[in-house]
């Protein structure tokens, strides 16, 4: 029995270096879905929110990195310290 969804989707057929498409399935975990990821990007271009790495600023991507868990210390203090001086 097919679950019911109010969500309609349409199967879509597009060219991608087969490079590109092994590094991507890498990157997928065992149970996630490469159809889920590719509507997600999709729907995060078209609907904004600048969540892509080279839409955010220099600023931003610093702040990002100390706030990381496995960030090197030294890094984070550099990175303080330059977050420290620039308005």
């Amino acid at each position: 029995m097919k679950r019911r969804t109010k969500v309609h989707a349409r199967p879509i057929h597009v060219n991608v270096p087969i490079s590109l498409l092994n590094d991507f399935d890498a990157e997928l975990g065992f149970k996630e879905s490469r159809s889920k990821l590719i509507c997600s990007l999709m729907a995060e271009r078209v609907y904004g929110g600048g969540t892509f790495v080279r839409d955010a600023s220099s600023r931003r991507l610093m702040a990002a990195l100390t706030a990381r868990e496995d960030t090197d210390e030294t890094l984070r203090s550099l990175l303080l310290q330059i977050l420290a001086k620039t308005p």
